[in-house]
């Protein structure tokens, strides 16, 4: 069974098709050569994992569209959510 989606090759995080436990890994194709990825934290189905680095203020990509911002430094193999990242969408305060 298929774990992950992963849509675009600009994208930092992809997407759980389940439940990931702490050190489940994936292989995922990134910048032309094949990446196995180490799940560090519980992924709860249909939630983010980082397959980069990112620093904070990083713009956090899926699907090819920025999602938002890393709030704080995320690795890769990270759950990542609210708790490190700060959404780009429907924030009128960013006008």
């Amino acid at each position: 069974m298929k774990q992950i989606v992963h849509l675009n090759a600009k994208d930092n995080v992809v997407t759980s098709l389940a439940e990931l436990q702490a050190g489940a890994q994936f292989v995922i194709e990134l910048d032309g050569e094949s990446m196995c990825i180490t799940v560090r934290d519980a992924i709860p189905f249909a939630h983010k994992v980082a397959v980069r680095a990112m620093a904070a203020g990083v713009k956090v990509l899926k699907y090819g569209e920025v999602i938002g911002r890393a709030s704080k430094a995320i690795e890769a193999g990270d759950h990542v959510h609210i708790h490190n990242v700060e959404s780009a969408r429907g924030r009128g305060d960013l006008r």
